[in-house]
């Protein structure tokens, strides 16, 4: 395969993955916004009470606020976004992760065991094998910020170096993401056991306090109105300079007219950029509406990004870069690893679409609340 070939297939699985992304984001949202009215309706009618709401509605609402921001120009403006969204990242994992120690310590413990859920009780051999496939595309989706790197590392300035920057970025980024992943993970099971649910905060693992529920929830939502920005920009760049190089005599296209908007200031509107924005913000809402499925749609997407994005195409580069000597042991070893974790996303994306499969036979579109 020609080097030109495999840029063309990592830049189809970056822009697909983004996609799914933002598709995702939409989802999980409007499942938070959801969770906060739900925590509130059985605080006063107690935990036996109906209280299924419809997530289309805070879907929509998600969505107008991506058409306005989506107006945001490119990375450079979006460091408030992002700080935000670090923010209340750290600020929901760490209230999920002390309502749980609060949980075990004081002996709210659930059925554990080494293996997970038994089988014949909790669930049948086929299903135990489906989710357990399903759950290692929700891990590689959980390290989806591979796919902006190339992005970020764009807007950095040349001092320091943008290799060391990155460097010490991705290394502090991992290493947190992981620590509260592990945290979270563990004293999750701890807490509910095998009936612990696809996410605590949102599929009330904790019922009280209340509002501490709703605060972390609202953190959620708050976090990926910010998140969602930060993987649609790429796409939103790459079509506008696409178009821009192609049409540059298309005054739609190229034109941008300032306006005076109140407390910002002077804003450049482009018509192009207004349209074309829009439109992609709709799309991916109108999708989320159509398949609304939390874990399964998060689990397919990691498995569909994680094998190209994060093991091959670097995998690729590192060997093309440090010229390691082809069938040499180091080859080999970096070889084998990509094979493996093809093989391991390969299985992720079986068991989520099996999961899809099974969502999908009991699901009305538009008219399915969220229990």
């Amino acid at each position: 395969m020609t080097g030109g070939r495999k840029v063309q297939l990592c830049g189809v699985a970056q822009y697909g993955n983004l996609i799914g992304i933002t598709v995702g984001y939409t989802i999980t949202a409007s499942i938070s916004l959801v969770a906060v009215g739900k925590a509130n309706c059985y605080h006063d009618k107690g935990k036996q009470a109906d209280c299924s709401v419809s997530n289309y509605p805070y879907m929509a609402v998600f969505g107008i606020i991506q058409v306005i921001l989506s107006q945001i120009p490119n990375f450079h403006k979006l460091s408030f976004l992002s700080i935000m969204a670090a923010v209340m990242s750290f600020t929901y994992a760490t209230i999920g992760i002390g309502l749980a120690i609060s949980y075990v310590a004081v002996g709210k413990v659930g059925k554990t065991s080494i293996t997970g859920t038994a089988v014949g009780v909790d669930v049948t051999a086929a299903q135990k094998i489906w989710r357990s496939f399903q759950a290692v595309g929700d891990i590689a989706f959980a390290y989806a910020y591979a796919t902006v790197l190339i992005e970020i590392q764009d807007t950095l300035r040349s001092s320091p170096a943008e290799n060391k920057a990155m460097k010490r970025a991705s290394l502090v980024g991992v290493s947190t993401t992981t620590f509260f992943y592990i945290l979270c993970g563990c004293f999750g099971y701890a807490a509910f056991g095998s009936d612990a649910p696809g996410d605590f905060l949102t599929d009330f693992g904790f019922y009280e306090p209340y509002w501490l529920v709703d605060f972390a929830n609202a953190c959620i939502a708050a976090h990926l109105i910010g998140a969602y920005q930060v993987f649609a920009q790429p796409i939103f760049q790459f079509v506008e300079k696409k178009c821009n190089r192609n049409y540059p005599d298309n005054k739609f296209i190229t034109a941008e007219y300032s306006v005076n908007v109140p407390v910002l200031g002077k804003f450049n509107i482009s018509l192009f950029r207004l349209v074309w924005r829009t439109a992609y913000v709709v799309v991916t809402t109108v999708v989320a509406m159509i398949f609304p499925f939390f874990n399964a749609i998060l689990g397919l997407i990691g498995a569909a990004s994680f094998w190209p994005l994060t093991v091959y195409f670097p995998v690729e580069m590192h060997i093309a870069q440090t010229k390691i000597k082809k069938y040499s042991a180091r080859w080999i070893a970096l070889k084998m690893m990509c094979y493996v974790c093809l093989i391991v996303s390969l299985l992720a994306a079986a068991g989520s679409i099996a999961g899809l499969i099974s969502s999908v036979k009991t699901y009305k579109p538009f008219r399915t609340v969220h229990e």
